[in-house]
């Protein structure tokens, strides 16, 4: 009978062997599946988008205007300026050079004027305007030519330290007359 029961016992011991082999391996099937679904989920995803700063031209601007809604989001700026700046001469002040810092940004703001071929030349250089401001009777220090200038506005949004939290480009046109 020793021999019976040993010999059972061994079968009985391959036989558990044998579940626990399955179920590890079951283990590592489903280990292996929920890795390649977790790899395939990662790289099939859509990448978020950065977001960047917006040109504003004014073919542009309604839609910009729309998409920003009532109030500015923090780090972002409702544009309130004139998109073509007319001066008699090159150092005078204009009369239709204005820009304003609306009540519903969020924060002041400060703007370089760059030629738009040659962004190293700034032309003007703003004082900080505070929501709700207003900044007219602009002049250049620098006698501009007669003609047509191609310009960039780069507005920075600045915080109570004056630090820039981000920056916002605008086209604009200035005309000198002569």
């Amino acid at each position: 009978m020793s021999t019976a029961n040993s010999s059972q016992a061994r079968k009985e011991g391959k036989r558990r062997a044998g579940k626990k082999k399955k179920v590890v391996i079951i283990i590592l099937i489903l280990i292996i599946l929920i890795l390649i679904g977790v790899i395939l989920f990662l790289l099939l995803r859509k990448p978020e988008e950065e977001r960047r700063n917006v040109v504003i031209t004014p073919e542009n601007v309604e839609r910009v205007l729309e998409e920003l809604g009532e109030t500015a989001e923090a780090g972002y700026y409702t544009v309130t300026m004139n998109p073509t700046w007319h001066f008699k001469v090159g150092n005078e002040v204009s009369e239709d050079a204005v820009v304003e810092n609306v009540e519903t940004n969020t924060n002041d703001v400060y703007f370089d004027i760059v030629l738009a071929e040659d962004e190293e030349k700034v032309i003007y250089k703003s004082p900080i305007i505070p929501r709700g401001g207003r900044l007219e009777d602009i002049a250049f220090e620098e006698e501009l030519e007669e003609g047509i200038y191609d310009c960039v506005v780069i507005y920075h949004l600045i915080d109570d330290e004056q630090n820039t939290l981000s920056t916002l480009r605008v086209t604009l046109q200035i005309v000198v007359e002569g």
